[in-house]
C-alpha cells in the first residue's frame, strides 16, 4: 500500500519585547535563574496582569504580513493544566477568539511554489523552564521565561513531506526576523516548533490519527523527527496496530521519537475567559499605523535584488534569507561603487566562510560592509587580484584597517605595468628556450609552466589577464 504523509505545524515565536506580556519584568536572555520573575509572572494573590501593547502590535504586524484577517475583537482565556514550571497552574492564552485569523504563506520546494494555509496566530505567555542537568536525579525550575510573550502560529495540515515542512518553518523564521518581532534564535528557544504528523493511504480523504512531536529547535531535527515518525506510524499500521493520538518527544541522540503523554483535547484544558483582562479591540487607526510600519518583505526584496542588481534567483534567495545579510549586502554594494555581482560573490563566499569558521552571525562580523565594499572596489579596478584580495581580507579581519592601507603597507599592489611584465616574460623565455620550442611545436599546455614561474617571481602580484595576453602573444612569436 502507498502512504501519504499529512503534516501541520505549530510555531512558537518569542516576541522581541523588552518586558513580558503581562508585567514589567525583563525578557533579557541569560540572566541568573529566577531573577526575572516578578509577582505577576508567578500569579501571586492580589496581582493583576496588564497587557503589553507592543506584543499586540507585533501580532498584528505578523498577521498583515501573511495577508491574514485581523480580529477587531479578541479575548484572552485561561488554559488550565499542571506542570512544575507553570507557577500559576494555568497559562493565559487565546482560544476561540485569536487576534490573527486565516492567512497564507507561499513556500518553494523543488522549483515549485505551494501555498500553506495559516489557521491562526494567537498571543500567549510562555511557561518557565525545567532544568535536568547537574541536579543529581532532580529537576531545577527556572521561572525567568514565565510570562515571556509568545505568538503561536498554527498551520493548516497542508504539508505532505518533511521537505515542505522545513521550507515552511524556514520561511516563517525569515519572516519574523524581517518584521523585527522575533530574533529567531532557535538555540535559545525563542523560535521552536511542534509537529503534528499522520499518515493515510494515498487517495483517502479522511486524516489518519496524528501524533504531536514537541519542542523541535532546529531545521535538521524537524526533518529527521518527521522521517522517523512517518516510518514508525506506517510500521504500526502495517503490522496490525493502531496509531495512538499522543504527544511525543524526539531524541536526537537515538534518532527516534518516544511517547511523552496522551494528547489532550481542548476540553481537557477547561478554557474560560480570563476575568482579569479586558477584550482586545483593534482599531482602524492602529491597523494603519502598523501597516505603514511594515518593512520590505523577503519575497519583494528577493525580486528587487534580481531586478536592481542583476543577481540570479539563487544568489538573491541566499542574500535575502536574513534581513541582516540583505542589509549588509546592500551597504557593501554602495561602498563598492555598484559592483553588485562581485560583492554578492564575496558575501556568500569568503565572508560567510570566515563567519562560519568563527561561529559568528553577520551582525557580529568584524569586517564592516563599508570595509568589504572598499576591498571589492580594489578588485574591480584591478589594484589587486582576487587571490591577493583573500590575503588582504585576512589582515582586515583581525584589525580595523581598510583595504587601501593593507595593500600599501604589505606591498600587495598588482603588477599591471605592460613594460615590466614584458621584460620579465622576455627574460623567462630566454632562460627556458626548450620550453618555448615545445609550446611552439604544439604543446600549448606549456603556457601553464610560464604562468606559474611568473606568478612565483612576482609573488602572485602579476595581473593574470594582462600576463596571459602578453604571454600568448610572445610565445606565438
Amino acid at each position: 500500500m502507498q502512504w501519504e504523509t499529512v503534516i501541520g505545524l505549530e510555531i512558537h515565536a518569542q516576541l522581541a519585547t523588552q518586558s513580558k506580556i503581562f508585567s514589567g519584568a525583563s525578557t533579557a536572555y541569560g540572566a541568573e535563574p529566577n531573577t526575572q520573575a516578578c509577582a505577576v509572572d508567578l500569579g501571586l494573590p492580589g496581582t493583576l496582569p496588564v497587557l503589553n501593547e507592543q506584543a499586540v502590535r507585533f501580532a498584528v504586524k505578523f498577521g498583515l504580513a501573511i495577508g491574514a484577517h485581523i480580529a477587531p475583537y479578541s479575548v484572552f482565556a485561561r488554559k488550565n493544566y499542571f506542570y512544575p514550571d507553570l507557577p500559576k497552574g494555568y497559562q493565559t492564552s487565546q482560544f476561540d477568539k485569536p487576534i490573527v485569523g486565516l492567512g497564507r504563506l507561499d513556500i518553494e520546494v523543488d522549483g515549485k511554489t505551494k501555498t500553506i494555509g495559516v489557521t491562526r496566530a494567537h498571543l500567549e505567555e510562555d511557561a518557565g523552564k525545567s532544568l535536568h542537568e547537574d541536579y543529581h536525579g532532580m529537576t531545577g525550575i527556572d521561572l525567568n521565561r514565565a510570562g515571556t510573550p509568545l505568538l503561536e502560529i498554527v498551520s493548516e495540515p497542508d504539508m505532505r513531506s518533511a521537505a515542505e515542512a522545513v521550507a515552511y518553518v524556514k520561511k516563517l523564521h525569515t519572516l519574523v526576523q524581517y518584521l523585527g518581532i522575533c530574533d529567531g534564535n532557535m538555540q535559545e528557544g525563542s523560535f521552536r516548533c511542534d509537529v503534528n504528523v499522520s499518515v493515510r493511504p494515498v487517495g483517502q480523504e479522511a486524516f489518519g490519527t496524528r501524533a504531536e512531536i514537541k519542542n523541535l529547535n532546529s531545521f535538521r531535527f524537524i526533518e529527521k523527527a518527521i522521517a522517523h515518525e512517518v516510518e514508525r506510524q506506517i510500521d504500526v499500521i502495517e503490522t496490525g496496530g493502531q496509531v495512538v493520538q499522543e504527544t511525543r518527544l524526539y531524541d536526537a541522540n537515538k534518532d527516534e521519537t518516544r511517547s511523552m503523554r496522551s494528547k489532550e483535547e481542548a476540553n481537557d484544558y477547561r478554557y474560560f475567559p480570563c476575568p482579569d483582562l479586558l477584550p482586545v479591540e483593534i482599531t482602524a487607526e492602529l491597523l494603519d499605523e502598523v501597516r505603514n510600519d511594515l518593512p520590505e518583505l523577503p519575497a519583494a526584496k528577493k525580486q528587487r535584488f534580481q531586478q536592481q542588481y542583476g543577481l540570479s534567483e539563487y544568489d538573491a534567495d541566499v542574500l535575502t534569507t536574513q534581513r541582516a545579510m540583505a542589509d549588509y549586502y546592500e551597504d557593501a554594494v554602495n561602498f563598492s561603487d555598484g559592483e553588485a555581482k562581485l560583492v554578492a560573490n564575496w558575501v556568500m563566499g569568503e565572508l560567510s566562510a570566515n563567519l562560519n569558521n568563527n561561529n559568528l552571525d553577520i551582525q557580529q562580523s568584524p569586517l564592516s560592509a563599508e570595509r568589504l565594499g572598499g576591498l571589492v572596489r580594489r578588485i574591480a579596478d584591478k589594484t589587486i587580484s582576487g587571490k591577493i584580495a583573500k590575503q588582504v581580507l585576512e589582515f582586515m579581519w583581525n584589525s580595523q584597517d581598510v583595504a587601501d592601507d593593507v595593500i600599501e603597507r604589505e606591498g600587495l599592489k598588482q603588477i599591471s605595468d605592460t613594460g615590466a611584465l614584458e621584460n620579465m616574460i622576455d627574460q623567462l623565455m630566454a632562460d627556458n628556450a626548450q620550453q618555448v620550442e615545445q609550446y611552439r611545436a604544439g604543446k600549448t599546455k606549456m603556457i601553464g609552466f610560464f604562468v606559474g614561474q611568473l606568478m612565483k617571481q612576482t609573488q602572485g602580484k602579476a595581473n593574470p589577464q594582462e600576463l596571459n595576453k602578453l604571454l600568448e602573444s610572445k610565445l606565438k612569436g
